[in-house]
């Protein structure tokens, strides 16, 4: 058994003074640490380190790693040299070295015995562009070396890519799977559970695509106490990075002392994450951009409300595979604006015919508002008009119309590209303004609205309405709504 803490902290920094600081910031949160010598500048940075390391000399299970730059790593020395700092490391303190394949392959065992007989030998190997033709060969060559583990990292662009690694450590002990690339980014978080002895997880510099902070595994996902009876529950888009969804989902499991995590998925294929929702044990998933009208067509059952607006952003997992869907988005718009303004009888323009702008205008003809619908697509416009009994209106002419409320469904304007906004100043003749967007949490329309005066409301108020729904529909249970708004408005004030 490699160590007790299956996350492992991975330190790596150009100096010795950066690497002993990530040290210590690791030691409180895993006992397991990887130590990667090939990220110093230099042979004569790493004796610092390790001289500091002797020293120092914590109680915890260290491992070495000084990677070659053929095999993917930083080192520039030869073989002979790197081995040396693989003994260098185990006389400072380390019980286990992890050698690649590229340079095991090429030492005789009995030399290996005595340069690096004290320590235990992880044998690796890495694909940094895509999965191995044979996986069953790749096991059979790093097992050659008599290693007393093996670590198997590729590039993954699918979830079944990255199941399929994963599925290498099935009846064996002490193997590494380590899926790379950020579709496979849950699949990290729940390698343990799937069988994978370790997880990486940086202190500060990522070393791998796809990986999650050591602080994101531990604080947000709580990795170490994920087990196969822990509930997942996700977010499916594309983009994903922006979500705040895991903070929001992830403070209520924690309020309420639940085993269940809550994860995002980069999904460019609905196919690959929906094959994919059994053998990850998902029991629910949100739905943003750009799939909430497109999951419809896989859905088992739908609830009438979400089946009439024509998206979902809520799903629902029965008996392992049955898809249920329903649609929270409305309850957001309807706390969001209507604690604001009187519906009944408003006039409020629609900027968007997408899955957002679909619920947030059923929502609005349903509470009595008079509902127009501006959209890049007209065709879309007109028929989003049809289904809500409102009016397409064209943006020629939108600088002399006035509106109670406009509100932004579509994306323009979302992190990153925050420069953005899809209406122009002199266009924005209301007493409100919404945007369904929350990062940032001020937008660059709602900088111009603000301008003019106008009451701005941001898109966190649906984010977290339509959220705290989504979880009730998930547990049953009512949603411990003040640290689950805390934790979104935490991480905002992190980001801005």
């Amino acid at each position: 058994m490699l160590s007790k803490d299956h996350i492992c902290a991975v330190v790596a920094a150009k100096d010795a003074k950066s690497m002993t600081r990530q040290l210590l910031r690791a030691l409180p949160s895993t006992r397991t640490i990887e130590l990667r010598l090939d990220w110093l500048a230099g042979d004569r940075e790493i004796a610092r380190f390790l001289r500091q390391l002797a020293v120092k000399c914590p109680r915890a299970t260290l491992l070495a790693t000084c990677r070659r730059r053929e095999a993917g790593g930083r080192y520039r020395g030869t073989i002979a040299h790197q081995l040396l700092q693989l003994a260098e490391a185990l006389r400072a303190g380390c019980t286990w070295y992890d050698l690649e394949i590229e340079s095991a392959s090429k030492v005789p065992p009995e030399l290996l015995d005595v340069l690096l007989g004290e320590g235990r030998q992880i044998t690796s190997t890495h694909f940094f562009r895509a999965m191995p033709h044979s996986l069953t060969q790749t096991v059979r060559q790093l097992l050659t070396t008599r290693p007393a583990a093996i670590k198997v990292a590729a590039q993954c662009d699918s979830l079944a890519a990255g199941l399929r690694l994963l599925r290498l450590t099935r009846g064996r002990r002490n193997v590494i799977a380590v899926p790379m690339g950020e579709v496979v980014m849950p699949l990290r978080i729940l390698a343990h559970r799937l069988g994978s002895a370790l997880s990486y997880a940086p202190v500060e510099n990522p070393t791998a695509a796809g990986q999650a902070s050591l602080s994101e595994m531990l604080r947000l996902y709580r990795a170490n106490l994920i087990t196969r009876r822990t509930r997942v529950y996700g977010v499916i888009g594309d983009p994903i990075a922006h979500s705040l969804s895991p903070q929001l989902h992830n403070a209520g499991f924690q309020a309420r002392k639940m085993d269940a995590v809550y994860l995002p998925f980069l999904v460019h294929s609905l196919r690959d994450f929906l094959a994919a929702i059994a053998p990850l044990g998902v029991a629910g998933f949100s739905v943003t951009l750009p799939h909430k009208e497109s999951i419809l067509r896989h859905l088992d059952d739908c609830d009438p409300l979400a089946a009439s607006i024509g998206a979902v952003n809520t799903v629902v997992v029965r008996g392992g595979t049955k898809l249920y869907g329903y649609n929270t988005d409305y309850v957001g718009v309807l706390r969001a604006i209507g604690q604001r303004i009187p519906l009944r009888g408003s006039r409020v323009l629609i900027v968007g015919a997408g899955g957002v702008a679909r619920a947030v205008a059923f929502a609005l003809a349903q509470a009595g508002a008079a509902v127009c619908i501006l959209a890049r697509r007209k065709e879309r416009a007109a028929a989003l008009a049809r289904a809500i009994g409102g009016e397409a209106i064209a943006r020629a002419g939108l600088a002399r119309q006035f509106f109670d409320a406009i509100v932004n469904a579509t994306p323009v304007g979302m992190d990153p590209d925050v420069h953005r906004s899809p209406l122009e100043s002199r266009e924005l003749n209301c007493r409100l303004l919404f945007d369904t967007i929350y990062r940032p949490r001020r937008t660059k329309l709602m900088q111009l609205a603000a301008r003019r005066g106008i009451e701005v409301v941001s898109g966190v108020e649906m984010f977290i309405a339509q959220g705290t729904a989504q979880w009730e529909i998930w547990t049953g249970e009512r949603a411990p709504v003040a640290p689950m708004r805390r934790a979104v408005m935490d991480a905002l004030r992190n980001v801005i």
